[in-house]
């Protein structure tokens, strides 16, 4: 037989060069964001610093929107402007810096403004896998943000302003295939054993088993045991800490009194133990799938139904028939004391099992887009197997228009006035953005940019502030410190807070296009000067 071709140069030093983050999202996350075109409003320090940590980890394309030019305040922020760009166009010159990153990924620029293009080109913004906007107009931002949310595009919007960073995410739905738990419990199911591993387990004969088998009995197997012995005087698995406890005590009482002598140390008995609180657990739907299963999205699929809902539909039908009302078998096995043909057999039990689950799921999918009236390839065997692997973290998040905030009767006032009452909220950092916004809509320039005018701006931008308190109902700020703090910072980009907010914010980005980890919901504040960040919820 041939020996099997190798892996093409391209396809090596790929590889190679992508290996750490191939760790993080996989192959298939990689090939999202290969594909994925990004347009990023305002080439500012930050905007440049979000591209650049997108770049570098191969986004597919870009464009930049910016009409502004260089002027000598980029120059002393950005790390990607030189002294000689001064009066270029600040969108064609930090594109061809940018490129110079990756050479795999393209880009482009519209040396334009936001507002010129959505009055002009209102379809611009159509066929991008998402917007970030950066130091964006109010008025800009509004008009922005109702065009993508009608069209279903993800906006994430980013400022820097001294040492205050904010990011904003606006997106209608999000469905999230893999979130990538902190600690994942291992799906056993030793409560609820499929046919094969009931017979795979109650074919052991325990304690008969010699010194070294039973020293290299993988430890679910020492557990399924003392389950059965547990359950012979106990209605129920052990639940509480002294139940565990006595269920913990009965394992140990197992181990071989001569182990030790014969130097047959029962390390499988020991992680048996460890693993109790975890594995001895009743095999049930978490609330979030239970959630996602009956939701009308799913429960009431139609031509316009996305892959995410057509494979979810399919699990939940699997999980009323073949699959007992759980969901597919996850076929995964942690790491444990055994010997390899023991584990072996052990695994393969489990990966046959998700196997002929993903099977299942699959017959089922293929019935759903026959009866939807679509392409029989439009959804593949391997997203169905990704989506059976995830089951049980399969997440969706629904968000709220930015828009919304710009209407009184819509922001959530209630919040934002509880918030305030409480010295230690970041809400104060919200409440003075917004009033920047103002006052820059109102002066056409930022409070305290010009040395000579920061005792007047004081006094502008507290009345901003107050204005926008009292259109909120709420009563005005105790103290003044806020507002001195913002004149001073004279609308100024500080390096190193860009930096930070940039990586947070190609973060998020990348959460988002490749449907994996969790990423912000609403907005996230960040103040510099305390190395501390918040979540905030309107």
């Amino acid at each position: 037989m041939a020996s099997p071709a190798p892996k093409s140069p391209e396809q090596s030093e790929k590889s190679r060069k992508y290996d750490r983050q191939l760790r993080l999202w996989n192959d298939h996350g990689q090939a999202m964001l290969e594909d994925a075109h990004v347009c990023l409003i305002n080439a500012n320090a930050l905007g440049t610093e979000i591209l650049k940590s997108l770049i570098l980890p191969g986004i597919g394309a870009f464009t930049i929107v910016d009409g502004h030019k260089v002027t000598e305040e980029d120059i002393g922020s950005n790390f990607f402007l030189e002294a000689d760009s001064t009066g270029k166009s600040r969108a064609e010159v930090t594109t061809q810096l940018l490129l110079e990153l990756n050479p795999d990924v393209s880009g482009d620029f519209i040396d334009e403004g936001p507002e010129q293009l959505l009055n002009n080109s209102p379809d611009f913004f159509n066929n991008f896998s998402i917007v970030i906007a950066c130091s964006i107009s109010e008025k800009a931002l509004v008009l922005l943000s109702k065009k993508l949310w009608e069209i279903d595009v993800p906006l994430v919007v980013c400022k820097s302003l001294g040492f205050i960073g904010y990011i904003r995410v606006q997106i209608k739905e999000h469905t999230i295939v893999e979130t990538h738990p902190d600690n994942e419990i291992p799906d056993l199911r030793l409560d609820k054993p499929f046919e094969a591993l009931k017979n795979h387990f109650d074919a052991i004969d325990f304690d008969s088993l010699d010194l070294k088998d039973h020293s290299h009995t993988p430890y679910v197997t020492v557990l399924y045991k003392y389950l059965q012995k547990w359950l012979l005087n106990h209605p129920d698995l052990p639940i509480n800490y002294r139940e565990k406890d006595e269920f913990k005590q009965m394992i140990r009482d197992g181990i071989r009194k001569d182990a030790d002598d014969l130097d047959f140390h029962e390390e499988n008995f020991e992680e048996a133990i460890r693993a109790v609180n975890t594995c001895i657990r009743h095999t049930t739907v978490n609330s979030s799938l239970k959630e996602i299963l009956s939701d009308n999205s799913c429960v009431n699929l139609n031509s316009k139904s996305q892959t995410f809902w057509i494979i979810v539909k399919a699990i939940r039908d699997f999980m009323e028939n073949e699959g007992n009302n759980l969901p597919p078998v996850r076929g995964a096995l942690p790491d444990m004391v055994s010997d390899t043909d023991k584990f072996v057999s052990l695994q393969q039990i489990y990966h046959k099992q998700a196997q002929a689950d993903v099977e299942a799921v699959w017959r089922r999918t293929l019935q759903l887009l026959r009866e939807l009236g679509k392409p029989s390839d439009s959804i593949l065997e391997k997203d169905v197997k990704l989506y059976c692997r995830h089951a049980s973290e399969l997440c969706v998040q629904r968000g709220t228009s930015i828009a919304d905030e710009y209407d009184p009767k819509l922001i959530n006032t209630n919040e934002i006035a509880q918030s305030l009452e409480n010295p230690e909220s970041m809400m104060i950092h919200y409440v003075m953005l917004r009033g920047v916004e103002k006052f820059q809509m109102e002066y056409n320039t930022y409070p305290g940019e010009f040395d000579d005018h920061v005792e007047p701006d004081i006094v502008k931008l507290k009345a901003c502030v107050s204005k926008l308190l009292n259109e909120w109902g709420c009563g005005p700020l105790s103290k003044d410190d806020y507002v001195h703090e913002f004149c001073r910072y004279g609308g100024a980009e500080i390096h190193t807070v860009s930096a930070s907010i940039g990586g947070m914010a190609a973060q998020e980005v990348i959460k988002i296009i490749t449907h994996q980890y969790t990423p912000i919901y609403n907005t996230y504040i960040y103040d510099a000067s305390l190395c501390r960040g918040t979540t905030l919820f309107f």
